[in-house]
């Protein structure tokens, strides 16, 4: 995975989830793929997000545990590692620390 992305456009207005525990921006690349780059903060509680296209989210920063559709299996995921998450499904992240991530959208 890359640790920059080039010729993107960027949109100025951010994506807040959770009252401010998930903060992303989407980047529009010269192909027309679309990615967010964002944060997740610290909470006491899971983090659940719904999904509409097959989603890779890449940690770039800190670790995650990560809990995908029905699946019991938690998953503690570190910088460096992915997950993906099926079109049309969910996931929940529950984070200790900041973590920095770039979700990688498919249409």
């Amino acid at each position: 995975m890359t640790n920059k992305f080039d010729f993107v456009s960027v949109m100025k207005k951010s994506n807040v989830h959770f009252g401010g525990l998930s903060i992303s921006h989407v980047i529009k690349l010269e192909d027309g793929t679309q990615k967010t780059l964002g944060v997740f903060l610290p909470s006491k509680q899971p983090l659940v997000f719904r999904t509409h296209v097959f989603e890779r989210i890449e940690i770039i920063s800190g670790e995650c545990h990560v809990q995908i559709g029905q699946d019991p299996e938690i998953h503690l995921v570190r910088a460096g590692e992915y997950f993906d998450i099926p079109e049309n499904s969910q996931f929940s992240v529950t984070v200790n620390e900041v973590v920095d991530y770039v979700c990688h959208l498919e249409k």
